[in-house]
């Protein structure tokens, strides 16, 4: 019997008994943005400190940080010639509002068919076990091939906040090869996936001003330039036609996709009509002459999250507003930089905006993107351990969103990140009714558990 045989025996004879540690890690709510429950997030870190004891982990930290701690552990004890693999997980989770909308405790897991019900089932303390017991297996068996390094924090649905000062202040601690990120997903059941690439994050509020107060629209319209319209027009400027955005040289950097790049998106199983179906839209918008996973994926876009100006209470009001006010977001790729895109919304508004009002660009959030070359020894070693278990070549995308701990550590310890994971688009994540698909993370265990012996 091989190796990794061993370690999926163990894997398959421990199922049980997986499912009900999970359970038990899903009853801490560790909801890190809320105040009430710090106590329960410390509660957390402290169950994951004691799950790599467990594994006969060593150096097993609960790290302070100016907010929630960060847990580390280590196994360093294979061949000089091994690779050193950083396992990356956050055990905080969303607020569980509203809570009418739950059919079931949020923090008293309970299986129903093939799913478990509970926040943070998917998202992502259900990915941090799968690694946990993938690892406990071989430990338990053969012993590890490999080196190991734990990274979990208690801040990622929090926006990381204080993830980079602790990754800049550790870098020698952390010091890996690459680091093995659980938080991405797979695009359906049978579809295995890794994520090559994360997009950046531009983040802005833009405020139009005119008069100091509120006018009679009646009195003053047609006179005096109303900010919210004033407001319209400058958004309106920000796309051409067909979707390309209109900033100064906002696609200077933007990569060109290779052909191999292009033939991977087009074999990604989404069409458009699913899309619309997912979405509820009558049609589909954007750049024409890309896909729409590349629009999503590999291309920059600018979108308006929300507007706000006069009146907007019950019954009428004829006013014409003092001010209005947008929150605007950028979504940028590899070479693109958070701080140039701040400067060409800038360029822009100087060359638009009228003379007729004032207005203020506020910078709130920015985010690196992050891409891995998907020829790459643990990217590879991944789509060999999907393949074993799903039975086919996993699929390669890159996601719209952003991961704060992808771009930090790329930054600071030089690592990049394979992006994998067992959670389905219809997990309800961030929602009531957040749920696991137990057949595909049982797969997961498994995949990883091969994933570890893919570099003997």
């Amino acid at each position: 019997m091989s190796e990794a045989q061993q370690a999926l025996d163990y894997v398959r004879g421990n199922g049980e008994r997986y499912l009900s540690e999970l359970k038990d890690f899903l009853a801490i709510p560790s909801i890190s943005t809320l105040g009430e429950n710090k106590g329960d997030v410390q509660r957390a870190a402290e169950w994951v400190a004691a799950q790599l004891h467990s594994i006969n982990m060593d150096n097993v930290q609960i790290m302070p940080t100016a907010g929630h701690p960060v847990v580390y552990g280590e196994w360093l004890g294979a061949s000089k010639s091994a690779p050193t693999v950083m396992i990356y997980g956050h055990y905080d989770v969303q607020p569980v509002d509203p809570m009418e909308l739950w059919t079931s405790d949020p923090f008293e897991a309970v299986v129903r068919g093939d799913y478990l019900f509970a926040r943070g089932s998917s998202d992502m303390k259900g990915q941090v076990m799968a690694s946990l017991k993938a690892v406990e297996a071989i430990v338990r068996t053969t012993g590890l091939p490999i080196n190991i390094k734990w990274l979990v924090e208690g801040e990622e649905e929090i926006g990381s906040e204080h993830l980079g000062e602790f990754i800049k202040n550790n870098k020698k601690l952390l010091a890996s090869d690459f680091c093995l990120n659980p938080d991405a997903g797979m695009m359906g059941p049978t579809k295995p996936t890794i994520t090559t690439g994360l997009r950046g994050l531009a983040y802005f509020e833009l405020k139009v001003y005119g008069p100091d107060k509120d006018l009679h629209s009646g009195l003053f319209g047609g006179t005096i330039h109303n900010p919210a319209q004033a407001l319209i027009e400058l958004i309106a400027g920000m796309h051409d036609k067909n979707g390309k955005v209109m900033l100064p040289g906002f696609y200077d950097k933007v990569r060109k996709l290779s052909k191999k790049e292009h033939e991977e998106f087009k074999r990604l199983p989404e069409s458009n009509k699913e899309l619309i179906a997912m979405t509820g839209v009558p049609a589909l918008w954007g750049e024409p002459q890309f896909l729409p996973a590349e629009r999503t994926g590999a291309r920059p876009t600018l979108e308006v999250n929300g507007l706000l100006s006069g009146f907007t209470g019950q019954g009428s009001k004829t006013v014409l507003p003092a001010w209005a006010m947008a929150k605007i977001s950028c979504r940028l790729v590899p070479d693109q930089t958070p701080e140039e895109t701040f400067k060409q919304m800038k360029a822009y508004l100087k060359k638009n905006a009228p003379k007729t009002i004032k207005w203020e660009l506020i910078n709130l959030h920015n985010a690196g993107a992050a891409i891995t070359d998907s020829n790459s020894a643990g990217v590879q070693a991944l789509a060999k351990a999907l393949k074993a278990v799903w039975g086919k070549q996993p699929y390669f995308r890159r996601e719209g969103g952003s991961i704060g701990s992808v771009v930090l550590l790329q930054k600071y310890v030089g690592a990049d990140s394979i992006l994998t994971g067992f959670g389905l688009p219809d997990d309800n994540v961030h929602s009531p009714n957040e749920r696991l698909h137990l057949p595909t993370w049982y797969k997961g265990i498994e995949a990883l558990t091969h994933f570890f012996y893919n570099f003997k």
